[in-house]
C-alpha cells in the first residue's frame, strides 16, 4: 500500500482538516440494529456464495502464472481478462461504454541507490547500508533524483494540522532540506489526533506530501514496527523494485522519499550530538520546532523509467428504476499485487498475493454471482469494480474518482474488500471508519442477521480507513463500508484471533509467502462475504442514499457533490 504519487495534495490538505473526535461504539449508537428489508430471494442468492466458488477464484488469481499481478504485466492483463470473462459468463454488462476496462497510463520508476549513504555530521561520518539499513526511491520521474550535500532537519510528525492547533513546521525555512520524521501521529492522548486511531496525517504517504510542500529535497521516515503497523522487511519488499505513479502534474515533488530503520535514526542522531529518544520526546508536544542536525548528505539515484497501461475492469448489473437519474451501489476490490521482485530465502519470486487481494476479488465475483441469482434487479445499479495499482497507492480508485462513470452525488455507496478471514467463524466483526456515516446502521443489520456483534475497528492504530481503496470514494464525497476480519473466533480461546491475524501479518503481509494454503478456513470467509451482500442489498433498495455523520471530515465533499446535480 505504497503511494509515491503526490498528486493528491490539495485534495488531501482539504479532507483532513475536518477530522472529528473519537466513534462511539456500537452499544452507544441510539439506533438500535433492525431487520433489514431484503429483497425477494435474498436468501436464495446469499447460498450461492460457497466456499467452492471462493476458493477456485483465488487459486486462479493467485497462481504462479498471473506472475504476482504487477501492474502492466502479463499476469496483470492475465487476471483482468479473467475478470472480465467472470462477469461476462454471468450476464454481466461492460462498465465503461461498451468495454470491461477502464484504460489508464502509469509511469514506472525502478530507483537504484548505491550500496551506502553517507552522512556527515561534527561527530565524523555514518555510513547506512541498502536494504538492511536503508530504502530510498525517487520522487521524480526522471532519469536521476539527487540530494546534492543537503541539511538533515528533525521535524517531529511531520504534521500541519490547524483543527489541533498543531504545526510541526512553525514557518522553518525547509526549502532543500532532508526532513527526518517520525511514523504516525500524536497518539497519547484521545482528544488529540483521536488518540490511538491512526489518522491520515499519520500515514507515511502524507509525510511525504506534507515534505513537498515544505520545499525538502528529501524525507526520511523513521521506521519501527509499532508506528508502521508492519515490520521492515514489508519495507524491504514494498518500496524495491518499480514503484508506479499516475504521470506527474505541477505539484510539489521530493527529489527522494526514504525509510531508515530505528537503530539506524539512532545513529544518525548520535552522529548530530544527540539522542532519538529526546528528539521524539521534543516532538511530542505542540510547541515542538524543527531542529536543524548539523548534518549533511549527498545521495544519486538512477532510475529507469517505463509506461505501462494499467485497467479498472467493471462489469454493471442495471437496477429496476424506470424513471429518474440512476444511482449506484459500488463494490470494489483491488486486482493487483507486488508483481515478482526479490526472493524470499526459499528462492520464491512471485508475490502471488493470494490474501491480498485475490480472495477480495473471490469475495466480489461471489457477490455478483449472488445479485443475478435474485429473480429481479434492486432499484439502484450495481457496479462490480476491480481497481488496478492499489498496492502502488490506491491509483486504481485514485483514477475512477477522477473520471468517474456516474456523478459521485449519484455513487449511493463504495463497499471495499481488501482482504479475508482465512482462519475460520467468528462472533464479530471490525467495521472500520465506524461512527463515519449512516452505514454503521447497515452494518449492523447485517451482522445482525448473523448473529454477530459489530465493532469499531480494531486495530486503530493502523490507519486502515486511508489504506484502501474506499478512501479515494470518500475523498469525492462517497460514504464508504470497509469490514475487518472479527477476533472473537468461535470456539477458539480469547485473544487467538488477534494471535493469528498478527502472526500472518508478521511473516505473510507482502511477501512471496501469500499463498493459498490448505490450512485456510473458508466459514469465516463464506459469512462475511455474505454479509457484505446483504449490506450491498440494504443500500442498493433503500429509499435514501446514505449520508456521512455531521461534523465528519468527508462529509463536506458529500455535500458539494450533491449540489453539484441542481
Amino acid at each position: 500500500m505504497r503511494n509515491k504519487n503526490l498528486a493528491t495534495l490539495l485534495a488531501t490538505a482539504i479532507i483532513v482538516l475536518g477530522c472529528q473526535g473519537p466513534a462511539e461504539s456500537p452499544s452507544q449508537q441510539t439506533a438500535a440494529a433492525t431487520e433489514p428489508a431484503l429483497p425477494e430471494g435474498a436468501d436464495v442468492a446469499s447460498s450461492t456464495i460457497t466456499a467452492e466458488h471462493l476458493e477456485a477464484h483465488v487459486a486462479r488469481l493467485a497462481d504462479n502464472e498471473m506472475e504476482g499481478r504487477g501492474p502492466g504485466s502479463a499476469g496483470d492483463r492475465l487476471a483482468r481478462q479473467y475478470l472480465a470473462d467472470q462477469m461476462a459468463d454471468l450476464g454481466l454488462e461492460p462498465a465503461f461504454e461498451g468495454s470491461w476496462e477502464q484504460k489508464f497510463e502509469l509511469v514506472g520508476i525502478d530507483a537504484k541507490a548505491p550500496e551506502k549513504w553517507q552522512f556527515t555530521g561534527d561527530g565524523g561520518e555514518l555510513s547506512l547500508s541498502i536494504w538492511d539499513e536503508f530504502i530510498a526511491g525517487s520522487g521524480v520521474q526522471s532519469d536521476e533524483s539527487r540530494i546534492d550535500s543537503a541539511e538533515l532537519v528533525f521535524v517531529g510528525y511531520g504534521i500541519q494540522a490547524p483543527e489541533f492547533d498543531w504545526d510541526d513546521f512553525k514557518g522553518a525555512d525547509l526549502e532543500g532540506k532532508v526532513l527526518l520524521m517520525l511514523n504516525n501521529d500524536p497518539e497519547w492522548d484521545d482528544a488529540l489526533f483521536e488518540g490511538e486511531k491512526r489518522l491520515y496525517y499519520g500515514r507515511w504517504d502524507y509525510k511525504y506530501e506534507s515534505a513537498a510542500r515544505q520545499g525538502a529535497v528529501g524525507a526520511i521516515i523513521i521506521h519501527t514496527t509499532p508506528s508502521a503497523g508492519y515490520p521492515w522487511q514489508v519495507v524491504q519488499t514494498s518500496w524495491t523494485g518499480p514503484q508506479f505513479e499516475l504521470p506527474a502534474g505541477d505539484e510539489p515533488r521530493l527529489q527522494v522519499a526514504a525509510w531508515v530503520t530505528e537503530d539506524s535514526a539512532r545513529r544518525l542522531a548520535e552522529l548530530a550530538g544527540s539522542n532519538l529518544d529526546q528528539l521524539v520526546e521534543s516532538a511530542r508536544s505542540p510547541d515542538f520546532e524543527p531542529e536543524t542536525l548539523g548534518v549533511t548528505t549527498s545521495l544519486q539515484l538512477a532510475n529507469t523509467l517505463e509506461q505501462v497501461e494499467a485497467a479498472n475492469v467493471g462489469g454493471l448489473l442495471k437496477g429496476a428504476a424506470a424513471t429518474g437519474p440512476r444511482e449506484v451501489v459500488v463494490y470494489t476490490a483491488h486486482h493487483d499485487h507486488l508483481g515478482v521482485g526479490e526472493p524470499n530465502d526459499q528462492g520464491d519470486t512471485i508475490y502471488n498475493g493470494a490474501l491480498d487481494n485475490a480472495t477480495g476479488c473471490a469475495a466480489v465475483l461471489t457477490i455478483a454471482k449472488a445479485f443475478t441469482a435474485l429473480p429481479a434487479p434492486p432499484i439502484r445499479d450495481v457496479l462490480f469494480l476491480f481497481v488496478a495499482a492499489e498496492e502502488q497507492g490506491l491509483l486504481g480508485s485514485q483514477f475512477y474518482a477522477e473520471n468517474p462513470t456516474y456523478p459521485p452525488g449519484r455513487i449511493a455507496a463504495n463497499l471495499n474488500i481488501d482482504g479475508a478471514n482465512i482462519w475460520g467463524r467468528a462472533a464479530d466483526l471490525g467495521s472500520v471508519g465506524f461512527g463515519k456515516s449512516s452505514l454503521d446502521a447497515v452494518v449492523e443489520q447485517a451482522a445482525a442477521r448473523q448473529g454477530r456483534t459489530v465493532k469499531p475497528e480494531q486495530f486503530p492504530d493502523r490507519g486502515f480507513f486511508y489504506r484502501s481503496d474506499q478512501f479515494n470514494f470518500a475523498k469525492i464525497g462517497v460514504p464508504a463500508i470497509y469490514l475487518d476480519t472479527g477476533t472473537e473466533f468461535i470456539d477458539r480461546p480469547a485473544g487467538w484471533g488477534k494471535e493469528q491475524i498478527e502472526a500472518w501479518e508478521a511473516v505473510h503481509y507482502h511477501q512471496p509467502s501469500d499463498e493459498l494454503e490448505e490450512s485456510w478456513n473458508f466459514d469465516g470467509f463464506v459469512e462475511d462475504t455474505q454479509l457484505m451482500l446483504d449490506a450491498g442489498l440494504i443500500v442498493a433498495t433503500s429509499p435514501d442514499l446514505p449520508t456521512w455523520h455531521p461534523g465528519d471530515e468527508f462529509e463536506a465533499a458529500r455535500l458539494e457533490a450533491l449540489a453539484a446535480l441542481d
